[in-house]
């Protein structure tokens, strides 16, 4: 049983806040950690500076004054970054002259091609088009784009993008992230100029525009100046404020029963007699708010959970700002990860072992704390499952594009400046992953067509972002995304390494099949790093819709299978070969899980803990999920 909290005096609003033994030793902690990290001398100050060194830091201060200016204008991407990538690829290309002739006998073969095409669509012939467009490109699927002139638009693009994407890859010489940065950025620029995103060679929008009389325009028009006033001031939209935390999500009871400054931690009210005696954790990822997990009843994985017999607990991250600056991943375990396992040990009794989840970032950070707690001997983990969550990060998708010396140089100034990571910088760069449906249809249907999409509550979600500390999010970019630190077994939590070979409980992964985040055939990578059963799930839908998926919805697939320790390795397409697909939701199959892996029920524990320092406080979802 965990030892009483100290409690502290009521805050200025009113409210008590609990504080745990780990967040007491933290506070009571003057002697700076043994091993520094990257990032500790982030906000350096000039006082106990001699003289030469203060000059040093003043030069320092106004490079990242620069970078940090040069930043607002290119929403946080390195130009240096950019530059080499570029300088590599042409250098290499320069000195490529059967590459060259290649690309020059492509240009002309299609070129030729392309006239005959021309000529005889313009004569009225009937002709088979000289490309498609990729998969999933809906962009020219009206019939009004094969038409002529349209057609030729179309035709002119689709070859102009094909022969770009031959000329950035497979370049003798260059590297492969400077291939990977050309080849994207390339392809960013071509898209912008798709004839689809101009009202003067769309045929779809000019029929809109002749039938309603320029009434789509001034609609758009309108949702702009809409959009433009709500970034301004910081205002939610309207559409999204019709799903508020609390009333229309975030609805399932509970009360929050710990706060710190970094955490409020909230215990959801049985929805059955009796509960499994294993309470779960959820961790969720600090880049959103946590209930990503809470939304509407019917979608609401909390709620399933509750219903299914579990004690549920959640954090509730705080949306940092300029003075969190300082928080790091030691805070973020510290006062997160372990304050929360002391809240629900001294809740549900401290033989209750816990169930721990963590999505995302959340999986990232619990696997490094289950690493640790096996390190030193605490076992009060039962099991860990982990949602589209990475530990290895040497193939983590399209996001890598974004993270080198100089792109990570450029964020820590950007971040430096401004004490967080903003959330319009963190959207901007997913929205970048998958322009063409993030950025240029919603722009086109929203400016041009004028008309807004109907907002659902995980739309609205997404537009819930958070801000993360400056320190914080420069230590996991540089250790984990760009060093790797974590996979190759030197990722320090206090004064030694951790290994993810030491956890020693069950894991269960989830993986989703659309995944430009957190791609599943890098979250699989688990099966190499532990020495532990590994059930592992892979589910139809993206990043977040995969794993909001509750039973009963009609398109979700799913194949899951335990790979035993000792058993010899498969790689994922073999797995993704050889396994089964079953329809549904994969939520019963998690929970069916778990119920192995738990007691016999029992009564289900009182709400919070007064005795142990622990009462009730607010009402699910607490406080800090509405702070802006």
């Amino acid at each position: 049983m965990a030892e009483p909290a100290q409690r502290p005096p009521a805050s200025a609003e009113g409210e008590a806040i609990a504080v745990s033994p780990v967040e007491k030793a933290a506070v009571e902690a003057v002697a700076p950690m043994p091993v520094p990290s990257p990032a500790s001398d982030f906000f350096r100050e000039p006082e106990a500076l001699d003289p030469d060194e203060q000059g040093d830091l003043a030069a320092e201060h106004f490079d990242r004054m620069v970078n940090a200016s040069i930043a607002r204008l290119t929403q946080g991407v390195s130009p240096a970054s950019l530059n080499r990538a570029y300088s590599d690829w042409a250098i290499n290309l320069a000195c490529s002259p059967g590459k060259q002739v290649e690309l020059w006998q492509y240009a002309w073969r299609k070129a030729v091609r392309f006239g005959f095409y021309a000529a005889h669509s313009l004569a009225g012939h009937q002709t088979a088009d000289l490309i498609a467009p990729e998969k999933g490109d809906k962009r020219f699927d009206d019939e009004a784009w094969t038409k002529p002139p349209y057609n030729l638009l179309v035709q002119s693009f689709l070859l102009t993008q094909r022969w770009w994407e031959k000329a950035t890859t497979d370049v003798r010489g260059v590297s492969r992230h400077h291939e990977a940065v050309t080849s994207f950025t390339t392809r960013q620029l071509l898209d912008f100029w798709a004839p689809s995103n101009f009202l003067t060679t769309n045929p779809v929008l000019q029929k809109t525009t002749l039938e309603q009389g320029a009434t789509n325009l001034l609609h758009g028009l309108e949702n702009f100046a809409e959009d433009v006033e709500h970034r301004m001031t910081g205002k939610k939209p309207s559409r999204s404020r019709q799903y508020r935390p609390g009333r229309e999500v975030a609805v399932t009871p509970g009360r929050v029963v710990y706060r710190n400054r970094l955490i409020e931690l909230i215990q959801y009210a049985p929805q059955t007699d009796r509960v499994r005696p294993e309470p779960i954790l959820i961790v969720p990822a600090w880049i959103m708010k946590y209930y990503i997990l809470d939304l509407s009843p019917e979608k609401s994985l909390i709620r399933y959970l509750t219903e299914q017999g579990f004690t549920v607990f959640a954090i509730s991250w705080k949306n940092p700002d300029s003075e969190d600056r300082h928080l790091g991943m030691r805070d973020y375990l510290d006062l997160g990860l372990n304050a929360a396992l002391d809240a629900v040990g001294a809740i549900c009794g401290a033989d209750a072992k816990t169930h721990a989840l963590g999505y995302c970032l959340g999986g990232t950070l619990l696997s490094i704390g289950a690493a640790a707690m096996a390190r030193d001997g605490d076992e009060r983990l039962k099991t860990v499952t982990l949602l589209a969550a990475q530990t290895d990060f040497t193939e983590p998708g399209e996001l890598s594009l974004f993270i080198d010396s100089s792109q990570l140089a450029f964020l820590k100034d950007m971040m430096w400046q401004q004490g967080y990571l903003d959330t319009k910088q963190m959207s901007g760069a997913f929205q970048m992953l998958r322009p063409n449906d993030l950025i240029y249809s919603r722009l086109l249907h929203e400016y041009f067509f004028g008309v807004r999409a109907d907002k659902n509550d995980l739309m609205a979600w997404n537009d819930d972002a958070t801000r993360m500390p400056a320190t914080m999010h420069a230590e996991y970019l540089e250790q984990l995304f760009h060093e790797n630190l974590l996979a190759r077994g030197q990722y320090r939590v206090g004064d030694r390494p951790i290994a993810l070979t030491d956890i020693d409980v069950p894991i269960f992964a989830v993986g989703t099949q659309k995944d430009h985040v957190a791609p599943w055939k890098s979250v699989y990578k688990i099966h190499l790093l532990v020495d532990v059963d590994v059930t592992f799930l892979l589910t139809s839908g993206g990043h977040n819709s995969g794993i909001v998926t509750p039973v009963g919805h009609p398109r979700r697939i799913y194949q899951v299978a335990t790979a035993h320790d000792g058993q010899h390795y498969k790689d994922p397409d073999r797995w993704q070969r050889e396994t089964p697909v079953h329809k549904g939701s994969w939520w019963p199959e998690w929970a069916a899980w778990l119920v192995e892996r738990s007691g016999a029920c029992g009564m289900p524990p009182r709400l919070g803990n007064t005795e142990a320092g622990f009462p009730p406080l607010e009402p699910a979802p607490g406080t800090y999920v509405h702070r802006p």
